[in-house]
């Protein structure tokens, strides 16, 4: 089992993403709250531990190269954000056959059009999928195959 920091790391980029990309090629805020869940700035103004790792999750997703952004918004928002070419053709391919079925089993309708069928094994609807789940390992396992592929060649073997 991962660290817990990581889980959530993973169910915030997954977040994040699936939200730029559902509304994809406008840009949008992302607020940290609407990602990790409400927060209470403490007697000082401080965010909690979470909301911070949130947040740099989501700056981490722009230093990257996954998302742009205009400025920040405090400690609470990414202002103006939309993903990059990069990142929206990684989430619109279609994951492998092995990845699929691994993550998220095909329905089997064979007699749904081909194109239909590509959408449903993208990689955009796996990791909404994993989202509506809630199960963490199923996050993880899609956000690593989206985006750490080349580091689970071998996992699927």
């Amino acid at each position: 089992m991962a660290d817990i920091h990581v889980e959530d790391f993973y169910k915030d980029v997954a977040v994040a993403l699936v939200q730029l990309y559902s509304v994809f090629p406008r840009r949008t805020n992302l607020f940290v709250e609407d990602i990790a869940g409400p927060d209470e700035p403490d007697e000082f103004g401080l965010h909690s531990p979470r909301h911070m790792a949130c947040f740099g999750a989501l700056l981490w997703l722009e230093e990257e190269g996954l998302l742009r952004y205009v400025d920040t918004i405090r400690q609470e928002a990414l202002d103006q954000a939309v993903l990059t070419q990069q990142a929206f053709v990684r989430l619109s391919t279609p994951a492998p056959a092995a990845i699929v079925e691994r993550i998220s089993p095909p329905p089997g309708d064979e007699s749904l059009p081909s194109s239909i069928r590509r959408d449903l094994s993208s990689y955009a609807h796996l990791l909404k999928n994993a989202i509506k789940s809630g199960n963490s390992d199923r996050i993880s396992l899609t956000v690593q195959s989206a985006f750490f592929a080349e580091t689970l060649a071998g996992h699927f073997h």
